[in-house]
């Protein structure tokens, strides 16, 4: 497929889930001729210092895109460089959500196409740390009755990753472990700890259960928030508001598009995925278009504006990767400016412990190598709920 088709594609896609505007003049209609349209930025594509240059006034960005030979064509206003059907044009973007509109006048009419982007004003390095599938730990500690959370082996791992290198987590929950334990359960006598440690440790709904898988792949938005609601009520009892976190990661990062906004509602502003085909088919993608999928992964972030929620992808899951292989994953990504920014890091709680059938030994020492590798290169720890992916809005 060719640049022009692809490109086309790109536009149909946005247009279909209601992100990005093309308007046609009368003599347009019907007509023949080479597309017109922004190609870069991308519609939804969250911007920084790496993208452009800081300037009195905001992120300057080069603006590129296609339109019939001969038009006249210009950018928020401002006169743009052509080459064939090609047009390029700076553009300011002086807020942190921005309008870029192209237009183009010829023989076949005046067109538009019209683009939102995020400047991330006061981006810098970070990464945050989520584990999923979170309950052995609640079960175990509920069981034993410690006398402090981080007689748990597991949360100690945490705790001592924290005081090395000040990492954060957020550890993403389940309501049951699929037997005779629930939330309910777990007592609040710990509350006090959780509350001590609620700088570096947060707690946040993942799923009802680990079974079935994808879960809320075809579910309703009304049981995808009940399910939401009965953890994030617990939590707050057991635990206390200052740990409850929106979640960021659904189980197995699928839900239906209605969900999106419902989701919003419940105070959710990113969400994490893999966006990787599998059998030829974008998976682990909230089942956004194929478009937007390919686009996030190779970026690190883009925003749907319908919902008001910010995708990211996750850069590296520990359990699937090897400890020889951690930095080799991790390092690639520093050096692309569409991907260094943000460090999304990801693993599941079940392979710290012995006895699941695919335990990983090693599975602390790759947190650690790839945290300190993080923190080696001045990626501060955030919590993507606040502000924009963890950042200063």
């Amino acid at each position: 497929m060719n640049d022009s088709s692809m490109s086309r594609r790109q536009w149909l896609a946005s247009a279909a889930a209601g992100v990005g505007t093309l308007v046609l003049g009368r003599a347009a209609r019907g007509s023949v001729s080479a597309p017109m349209q922004i190609d870069e930025p991308f519609h939804g594509a969250v911007l920084n210092r790496r993208h452009g240059r800081v300037v009195e006034g905001g992120l300057e960005i080069t603006v590129r895109g296609q339109a019939p030979l001969g038009d006249r064509v210009t950018v928020n206003g401002q006169p743009t460089r052509r080459e064939g059907t090609r047009f390029a044009a700076q553009v300011v973007l002086p807020q942190t959500e921005t309008d870029i509109v192209a237009v183009s006048d010829g023989r076949f009419g005046r067109r538009e196409h019209r683009i939102r982007v995020l400047w991330d004003r006061y981006s810098e390095p970070r990464y945050r740390f989520s584990i999923d599938d979170n309950s052995f730990f609640l079960r175990d500690i509920a069981g034993k009755k410690y006398d402090s959370l981080f007689d748990c082996f597991y949360l100690k791992i945490l705790r001592d990753l924290h005081a090395r290198y000040g990492a954060r987590f957020v550890l993403n929950i389940y309501y049951t472990t699929g037997d005779d334990f629930n939330l309910t359960q777990f007592p609040d006598r710990y509350r006090g700890e959780w509350e001590d440690n609620a700088d570096w440790l947060k707690l946040a709904f993942h799923a009802y259960a680990n079974e079935p898988a994808r879960p809320y792949q075809y579910a309703s938005p009304s049981k995808l928030i009940a399910d939401l609601d009965l953890v994030a009520e617990q939590i707050l009892r057991f635990a206390g508001p200052e740990v409850y976190t929106p979640p960021t990661v659904i189980h197995w990062g699928m839900v239906q598009p209605a969900s999106l906004p419902a989701l919003a509602e419940r105070g959710v502003r990113t969400l994490s995925g893999y966006f990787r085909q599998r059998g030829g088919v974008w998976d682990v993608n909230y089942l956004l278009d194929e478009v937007r999928s390919e686009y996030l992964s190779r970026h690190d972030a883009l925003k749907d504006f319908p919902s008001g929620i910010v995708f990211s992808r996750v850069d590296i899951v520990c359990n699937n990767t090897p400890l020889d292989q951690i930095i080799p994953t991790l390092a690639p990504l520093a050096e692309d400016p569409n991907q260094a920014e943000i460090m999304d890091l990801f693993t599941h709680e079940q392979y710290f412990w012995p006895f699941y059938p695919n335990y990983v030994p090693d599975h602390a020492e790759r947190l650690d190598r790839a945290i300190r590798w993080v923190t080696e290169r001045g990626y501060k720890p955030v919590f993507f709920h606040e502000g924009l992916l963890g950042g200063r809005l």
